[in-house]
Parts: structure tokens; C-alpha cells; sequence
């Protein structure tokens, strides 16, 4: 269980499959076992308080959780999946839908696991997420990507490094209240990232159009 997936409720495509590789562990949030039929795979394990869909016949391991409760489903499956031993986890169907707040929630959800020392990525089809800590450097291939954005999600973004981008970063501050990082670019087949304190978030989009 050391590579799981979270397959969350905002609809993906079957290109997405590509984020999922043979043998990780898969869990299915609430509506998100939708999102499991469209990507050709089984879930593991599904959890969640079934108010967005309904409870699926389904002779799998399932978790039924209580519609009041602190954790949304998805972060009950992060810290269910933390317990049990995961070092890397893709958060799919996590990003955009009807309802900004669950998007936020899923972005706090990814800084959850990457403080506990796992490799996070949230994605959707134009975009990759990824969070950036003290002493964790990043190397980041150009592969299609376009732009490459950086932002504090912690307050501030100190010791702030970055290279093989348009506009490189030597010991720099970022702040929340102000989008200095947004829409770098690739310059170079590899992006080095670095910090000294705070956590960032970086996001990763493909060219418009």
C-alpha cells in the first residue's frame, strides 16, 4: 500500500488513467467510485457519508462514515491511507467541480499527507499539483507543461530557490497577499525548487488552448 490513489467526486476522463500504476492501492470517496468506472478500475476500498451519491451495492471493503463529522471524506481517506503505511499519494477528481470549497478542501487534504512525509500530487486534465517544504527539494521535467506557478499556503514562502524557469528565484519571500509566483515558465528540461520555511504550493498547467 505503499503507492495509493484517491479517487475524489469532480469527474475526470479516461485519459487520466495514466496517473494510475499497476499494484497501487485505490479508495474511492464517496461519489468518487463514479470516477473508478470511468478510469477501468476496481476500487480497494470505498469511504464516505454516501450525501452526494448513493451507498453502492458492492461486495468490496467499504467504510460507511456519519454525515456529521469533522473530516471530509476525502481527508478520511488521506489519514486512513497515512495509518496504513502509503508514501505516495495521487489525489484524482480532487480539483474544480461546482463547489470551490471542496476543491480548497482537497488543496488543505494534499498539505495533510505532504507534512506527514508523503509524496502528494493532485490532478486534473490541464493541471498537476505538487507541495514544496523545508528540506525537500524538487526537480520538476518540463514534459508538456507550459507554466510553472508557486504560492505560500502557510504564510510566508521563505529562502525561496528556484531555476531552469523564466523568472528564477535566488533567497526570495513570498507572501500570500501578493501572486508573485504565477505563471512562470519552463526554460530548461528540468525546474530546481527549494525553500527554507513555510509550504508552498506549485502548480503546474499545460499552454492555453
Amino acid at each position: 500500500m505503499e503507492r495509493a490513489v484517491i479517487l475524489s467526486a469532480c469527474g475526470v476522463s479516461p485519459q487520466m488513467r495514466r496517473y494510475i500504476h499497476k499494484g497501487d492501492y485505490i479508495v474511492a470517496c464517496d461519489a468518487g467510485y463514479r470516477n473508478a468506472a470511468v478510469l477501468g478500475v476496481k476500487p480497494d476500498l470505498i469511504v464516505g457519508d454516501f450525501d452526494s451519491a448513493p451507498r453502492p451495492d458492492t461486495q468490496g471493503d467499504m467504510i460507511v462514515l456519519p454525515h456529521v463529522k469533522d473530516d471530509t471524506d476525502t481527508q478520511y481517506a488521506a489519514r486512513w491511507l497515512l495509518e496504513h503505511g502509503a508514501k505516495q499519494v495521487t489525489l484524482l477528481g480532487a480539483l474544480g467541480g461546482a463547489r470551490m470549497e471542496h476543491t480548497l478542501a482537497n488543496i488543505a487534504t494534499g498539505l495533510f499527507l505532504a507534512r506527514a512525509g508523503v509524496q502528494v500530487i493532485l490532478a486534473d486534465e490541464r493541471s498537476e499539483l505538487h507541495y514544496l517544504l523545508p528540506g525537500q527539494p524538487l526537480s520538476l521535467p518540463r514534459g508538456d507543461w507550459m507554466y510553472l506557478s508557486l504560492f505560500p499556503v502557510d504564510g510566508s514562502l521563505t529562502g525561496v530557490c528556484m531555476s531552469g524557469v523564466y523568472y528564477p528565484l535566488s533567497d526570495a519571500t513570498l507572501t500570500p497577499d501578493y501572486p508573485l509566483g504565477v505563471s512562470n515558465e519552463f526554460t530548461a528540461p528540468t525546474a530546481e525548487l527549494s525553500c527554507a520555511g513555510g509550504c508552498g504550493l506549485i502548480v503546474l498547467t499545460r499552454a492555453d488552448g
